[in-house]
Formats: structure tokens, sequence, C-alpha cells
């Protein structure tokens, strides 16, 4: 899940809150919050969702927006760390009622995580991409055959978890590679590849350009980045 949120009381200070209207006794109340981000990890869940998701109340009642409504106009010590959380668990909890309408198209991945086996094998994916896994070593960790988790991963997620895990790395390689002050070899590194070459020609071969080119277009803002999720 993307961290970095901000929500704010409309200060002027980029917080994303903002005073409208004609009277701030009025019967509505719209609150604002903004993550900033732009990468292929945020993107996977972003390219799930319609540009403007709208959940009413018959089907999303949320007991944190009341909560938030006090705090976000209370200036007081730790104001913005309490936003700040707040904003990552009602992203959270949208999140889950977007995606449990009987109407969701949810992700194979999403819909995998609830599922005992492929669930765990793709948490263990997830947050350690540089472990060595192959299918033998994940079937060990999550306690099953080793047939058995790359035929569920792959009729749940759509792909065999070995794919998946390519996937995975290049994308946090992609995100890893926007900071100019990170170097291949420590991007190969936390991604799980053995050297900078390695990571330079698996990159290549499934995005059309170098690690490099990327990196340029990417700090560029080049609009075409050749990506693939």
């Amino acid at each position: 899940m993307p961290h970095g949120g901000r929500c704010g009381s409309g200060r002027g200070d980029g917080a994303g809150g903002a005073h409208l209207g004609n009277s701030p006794d009025g019967s509505a109340t719209m609150l604002t919050g903004t993550y900033r981000l732009d990468g292929e990890i945020s993107g996977r869940l972003l390219d799930a969702l319609p540009p403007l998701p709208a959940l009413d109340g018959e089907v999303w009642d949320c007991p944190l927006m009341p909560w938030l409504g006090e705090e976000i106009v209370r200036d007081e010590a730790g104001q913005e760390a309490v936003l700040d959380r707040l904003l990552d668990l009602l992203l959270i909890s949208v999140l889950r009622a977007w995606f449990s309408r009987p109407e969701a198209r949810a992700p194979g991945w999403y819909r995998a995580l609830d599922d005992p086996v492929v669930g765990r094998a793709l948490r263990l994916l997830q947050n350690n991409p540089a472990h060595p896994w192959t299918v033998a070593g994940l079937a060990a960790e999550t306690g099953v055959s080793r047939a058995a988790p790359a035929r569920r991963f792959t009729a749940l997620v759509g792909e065999p978890p070995m794919a998946y895990l390519t996937g995975w790395r290049l994308a946090l390689a992609a995100d890893l590679l926007r900071d100019p002050e990170s170097t291949l070899a420590a991007v190969a590194r936390r991604v799980g590849y053995g050297s900078a070459f390695a990571l330079s020609a698996a990159f290549t071969r499934e995005r059309g350009l170098s690690p490099r080119a990327y990196r340029e277009a990417a700090l560029s803002g080049a609009d075409a980045l050749g990506n693939k999720s």
C-alpha cells in the first residue's frame, strides 16, 4: 500500500485542504487529501481503479470520517502525523469497500491476497524481492507441495509466481531509478539481481529501453517510458 499522503486544512501549505462554499456552517463538508506518487508500484493499483471512484453512504459508512473532520481543523501538536495516518487508513478503507462490491473488477493479485497460500506467497515476493526465490522455496515457506503454489498462483493471479516476481522486481527497479543518486548496481541488489549487467539485460528485454534511458526519460518528465505491468 502507498504511503506519503498529505491531508490538511487549507493553510496553503500544499497539504491538499481548501475552504469552499459560502458558509462554514453549511450542511455538507468536503475533505481532501493527496498522495504525491509517480511510479509503477502505485500504478499497479491505480490501473485497477476508474479515474474517479465514488462510494455512497449505502456502500461505505466509514467511522474515520468524523474523526478526520475534527482533526483537520484542530491546530495542535502532532496534527500532521495524525492526519497522515488517518489518510492512510481512509485509503485502505475506500479500497476495501470499492473492491468488495459485487460488480467490482478487482485485479487478480488483489483477490489472491485473501487466499491462505497464494496470499502468503504474494507477500513474501513483494516484501523481499531481493531474496533468491524459487518455486520450491515458496512451497516450503507456504507449507504446501512444490506444485501447489505454482498452480494456485497462476490460476488466481493470472501468471506464474516467477513471472510475477520478475514484473514486481522490474517495477520496483523502475521506481528506484527515478532517484538520480541511486546507482544501477545498488538498485540491482535491492531488487534481487546479482549485478548491474543482469538487471540492465532484464530491464531492456522486458521494457524495450535500458535502465539509463528509462532514468533519463523519467527525470525529464517524458510521457513514453515503455512501461509494462
